[in-house]
């Protein structure tokens, strides 16, 4: 059976036990079908002591092979006609394991799948949710390249019939070939990622509703998914490659820790990693987090021969020492790999016996028989193993080779018959019997149930009962006939030929169209697809080969070399990181020397720094008070704040009447980021903010955004309220923008003509107090329609928009009962504001900021319980943690109109500049009185007050979003430096009444100083 871990020995008594955690992710489990052998005849009797004899023999084959060639072959000579030893046979081989108790169940993704399907978004009657059919939904699909290879034919095979049933779809490749033609045929757009690494990829994936990988070789674009802001898109990462399973045990041997964690971690993103057959998934088992799937099927690259092919397979039928006129008979089996599979081959051999009477041993002149057996090589020394094997059966020596199945180079194409010879219950076609039909060999399998779902014997294929083993020596005598293929199997293989070209198109299709349909999460604005019976039948029953047939360079690329190529350059660039203890001999001396010379060097430093603190307390040190102590590190600080070397984009900035302000969050938006002066990056996070770049740090602004949660649903606008916290501290321009970087994304960011004239308008105040905004509603990908401002709101939060902002107003304004309350946006031929690119006054802006922390709160106090517990908001048909980004995107839009500014909209290509809303035709259409600064601050005021003084314990977001502020803060702060002034006065009297109180010590005697006239006698006398 498979090896559920490459990196360990194939061994199935552990290896194939149902961890926990195999059994919570993809659970492998027990079906109830047996190896059976229930018809019975005395030819088998004849061997049943040679084939106990092979039994014993394999117990040896695990010792070394010296050991095996020491061995008596005389005891393989029995008595042949005890029909009691085959009995006790069978009971011996009871214990060996045939692969049947391993099973590939999604078990994770089957209950994730069925969970979400009973998951109704219910808000009761006022909150039902809608979908508007704005857009269909988009795809991207991602190639390593585009060259012809089977992957591409199953990709253009799937994406015309996604195309069929309302999905749009857009192609990007690292690098470009002859199939480029064919997607631009069927009507994809091809992008060209001209990248050398993760880092120079510059795509908006926010835009895509579903990402689709091909091939480990575009491993890169799944780093950059990797990051935030796209770590949430849904991915399908489709491998069909071994290669790197093939590795693993290498990287763990060898301590390259970091390229299985880097592996890990990309095949730990994909919401689904797709594999075309059932035993890639057991080989790359030490990736497994719960994700995988198998869709089978995939056109095979054997089914479109070509002359190098050809040439390939002569040569090597003479380095296998095969002529072209002899007799090829291959074996082949499942890939999994179990204990019983020599037994299964000794069978099979037993079968094809009889063949041999029809070929003349040792004649070198007429044709010879040769059998191959394919299969992985179970021990190192599986080949040798197979020659005794095919020896005690009596076959001449030479005839039976074993040839190593990941060694296989072609073989399939030069031999004659292939017999499948494993009877193990397959979950899907075995692709090594494919890859047969396609090269019109005639094919003998059992009658296994996946096997007689495609093959119909006698037609394209023949079938012989798994538990009668002599009817396959009857079918093999048939299909040869004087030492060549019959008329029959010649025609069979024919058959097979043109069935196997077009294999499991249905079940691949429907399989990705199943698939795409259980991971997407639709926003509002985007149709449902339509149901996959609907894909109309044409693309149901072939792959897409004629439209490969046109390409003129179609020769296949040899998938295998170029994905080695690849792993090499992954490791290459992991190998330039210097590696810890495994770069160490594993010697334990070496080892110890290390560690005791470690330790003397920590010993001598430490004595040296006893020794250093030692002399600097015997040196004189400078003393002086806590006051001069105090004077001096506020003045060490203040000089280091004036030696601050800012840099050239924050000095021009100092000069400039506009700073335009780009909020982003994660390593994925920062090739979309302006790095000149004009522009100022705020990160919402402070793990993701860019290094070496003068960027705000919005947490530390507001802590509210090291919440997650506010952090999510927030999106621009906790850019905004960190911004105009303090905004003194930090914002020194008199106007002040904001554009999000994904209008960069879309090209609809501010050209350099743009940003001059937006300047230049300012400083000539043509427009006055106005917004100045550069992405049109009208022109959103997601309002195709260009519909009007109530209509597009309710398109991208699911119908409820109006019904989010007019309880949003009534709890702001406190009105009662239930009447709609809702501002007025014309339909008047103009265009609105959207992604939050736009420019105005400071002082507008804090008055902006002012009603949007009123409305925040309101609409959080509405959505926050149902939200944050159970994730599910009324404005989205899905679980979605952004919830009321959307609503608060239109927002700036009812502000500035009806607080009587004007609307202008510039061009960010050619900086023309258009006024929209003329404001002269808005008289009795505004709502200005609920917009006037007056009422706005004196709420704000009330809030604060409440705030300050109230302390209310209920759960509140207005305190969190920005300063609390009312007149009462003045009074409130001039008390406070009353007490810390009377404080102080209380100290210095304290003070001073203490050192009055002081005991002094009396004077013992006292120095009385003589008189000048007493000095001149006592002169006088001494001369």
């Amino acid at each position: 059976m498979g090896s559920l871990s490459p990196v360990l020995p194939v061994k199935r008594d552990y290896l194939l036990k149902i961890s926990p955690r195999n059994d919570r992710n993809n659970s492998y489990q027990r079906p109830r079908s047996r190896f059976g052998f229930k018809k019975i005849d005395s030819l088998q009797w004849v061997s049943a002591l040679c084939v106990f004899v092979f039994f014993m023999f394999l117990v040896q084959m695990f010792l070394p092979l010296s050991m095996v060639d020491k061995a008596d072959g005389d005891f393989l000579k029995r008595d042949d006609d005890s029909a009691g030893d085959f009995i006790n046979l069978l009971k011996q081989i009871g214990g060996l394991d045939f692969g049947e108790d391993v099973k590939f169940v999604p078990t994770k993704l089957l209950m994730k799948f069925q969970r979400e399907k009973t998951n109704n978004v219910s808000f009761g009657d006022s909150r039902t949710v809608a979908r508007f059919a704005n857009r269909k939904p988009q795809l991207a699909l991602v190639f390593a390249d585009l060259s012809v290879d089977p992957q591409q034919i199953l990709m253009v095979t799937v994406a015309a019939a996604l195309r069929s049933i309302g999905y749009e779809i857009e192609v990007y490749s690292l690098e470009n070939g002859p199939v480029h033609s064919i997607w631009k045929t069927i009507g994809v757009p091809v992008n060209i990622i001209d990248a050398n690494n993760k880092t120079d990829i510059t795509i908006d994936w926010l835009n895509y509703d579903g990402v689709l990988v091909n091939s480990l070789a575009a491993k890169d674009v799944i780093s950059c998914l990797l990051q935030e802001p796209f770590r949430s898109i849904p991915l399908i990462w489709s491998v069909h490659e071994k290669s790197l399973a093939n590795r693993i045990a290498k990287y763990v041997s060898s301590g390259q820790i970091e390229v299985i964690n880097d592996w890990k971690a990309n095949f730990n993103r994909a919401t689904v990693v797709v594999f075309p057959n059932y035993a890639l998934p057991m080989f790359y088992a030490a990736f497994d987090n719960g994700n995988y799937f198998v869709i089978p099927g995939s056109p095979s690259k054997a089914c479109k021969i070509e002359n190098s092919t050809i040439i390939h397979q002569q040569n090597l039928g003479v380095n296998m020492n095969i002529r072209v006129d002899d007799f090829v008979v291959a074996i082949v089996g499942t890939e999994f790999l179990y204990k019983g599979i020599w037994l299964e081959h000794a069978l099979v051999l037993q079968a094809l016996f009889p063949l041999l009477e029809h070929f003349q041993i040792g004649d070198n002149l007429s044709p010879r028989l040769k059998i191959l057996i394919l299969s992985h090589d179970l021990t190192g020394n599986y080949s040798a193993a197979i020659e005794e094997i095919a020896v005690n059966l009596n076959y001449p020596r030479g005839i039976v080779s074993h040839v190593a199945i990941d060694e296989d180079r072609g073989v399939l194409g030069i031999t004659d018959l292939v017999i499948y010879g494993s009877f193990l219950e397959e979950q899907s076609f075995p692709d090594i019997l494919i890859r047969a039909m396609c090269l019109e060999k005639p094919i003998i399998a059992p009658d296994l149930p996946i096997i007689k779902k495609y093959v119909n014997h006698g037609v394209n294929g023949l079938l012989f009962p798994k538990e009668n083993i002599k009817a396959l020596t009857q079918i093999t005598l048939q299909v040869v006939f004087e030492r060549k293929l019959s008329t029959l199997a010649t025609k069979i293989a024919s058959t097979g030929k043109y069935t196997a070209k077009n294999m499991m198109v249905l079940e691949s299709i429907e399989g990705y169209a199943s698939l795409i349909e259980n991971i997407l999460n639709l926003p509002s604005e985007v149709a449902s697809p339509r149901a996959i019976t609907e894909i109309p039948p044409d693309f149901k029953t072939e792959w897409q080969w004629h439209r490969f047939e046109a390409i003129e360079d179609r020769k296949y690329v040899n998938r295998t070399l170029t994905i080695h190529h690849f792993l090499n350059k992954v490791e290459d660039r992991w190998n330039h990181t210097p590696r810890a203890i495994s770069e160490f001999p594993s010697n334990d001396s070496f080892i110890y020397a290390l560690w005791e010379e470690e330790k003397v060097n920590q010993i001598m430093k430490t004595k040296r720094a006893r020794e250093d603190d030692e002399m600097r307390d015997r040196s004189e040190q400078p003393r002086g008070t806590w006051e001069e102590v105090y004077r001096n590190a506020k003045k060490a600080d203040r000089n280091k704040n004036d030696l601050h070397e800012r840099d050239d984009g924050e000095l021009e900035r100092t000069g400039q009447p506009l700073c335009i302000y780009e909020p982003y969050f994660g390593q994925g938006s920062w090739s979309f980021l302006h790095s000149n002066s004009l522009y100022r990056g705020i990160g919402l996070s402070t793990k993701s903010r860019r290094p070496r770049r003068d960027d705000i740090d919005a947490p530390s602004r507001l802590p509210l955004l090291n919440t997650p949660y506010y952090r999510d649903t927030l999106g621009d606008f906790g850019a905004f309220f960190a911004i105009a916290n303090r905004i003194d501290r930090i914002h020194k321009n008199a106007w002040i923008g904001f554009s999000s970087w994904r209008s960069t994304a879309r090209k609809e960011s501010l050209s350099k003509n743009a940003e001059i004239a937006l300047t230049e308008d300012i400083e000539a105040q043509k427009h006055g107090d106005a917004v100045y905004f550069w992405v049109r509603m009208d022109k959103d990908p997601r309002n195709p329609t260009q519909q009007d401002f109530w209509l597009f709101c309710d398109a991208i939060n699911a119908g409820n928009c109006k019904f989010a902002y007019s309880e949003a107003f009534k709890k702001i304004y406190g009105i009662k009962g239930n009447l709609t309350i809702l501002p007025p946006m014309p339909v008047d031929g103009d265009t609105w504001s959207v992604m939050n690119s736009w420019a105005m006054p400071t002082k507008s802006f804090l008055e902006f900021v002012m009603f949007s922390r009123m409305f925040v709160d309101a609409i959080d106090a509405q959505v926050y319980d149902e939200h944050h517990g159970g994730g599910l908001c009324y404005l989205s048909l899905n679980k979605d943690k952004h919830c009321y980004t959307r609503v608060l995107e239109v927002l700036v839009n009812i502000w500035a109109y009806h607080s009587a500014r004007r609307m202008v909209y510039i061009d960010p290509n050619t900086g023309t500049m258009q006024e929209q809303h003329d404001f002269t035709k808005r008289a009795g259409k505004m709502w200005v009185k609920w917009f006037d600064f007056n009422t706005l601050k004196s709420m704000d005021e009330d809030l604060a007050e409440e705030a300050d003084s109230d302390h209310p314990t209920r759960r509140w977001l207005w305190p969190s979003t920005g300063e609390v502020f009312w007149q009462g803060v003045y009074e409130k702060e001039r008390i406070q430096w009353r007490k810390e002034k009377e404080s102080k006065k209380q100290k210095t009297r304290a003070k001073i009444q203490r050192i009055k109180n002081r005991t002094h010590q009396k004077v013992i005697g006292k120095y009385v100083k003589p008189s000048p006239e007493n000095s001149t006698v006592a002169a006088r006398v001494f001369r």
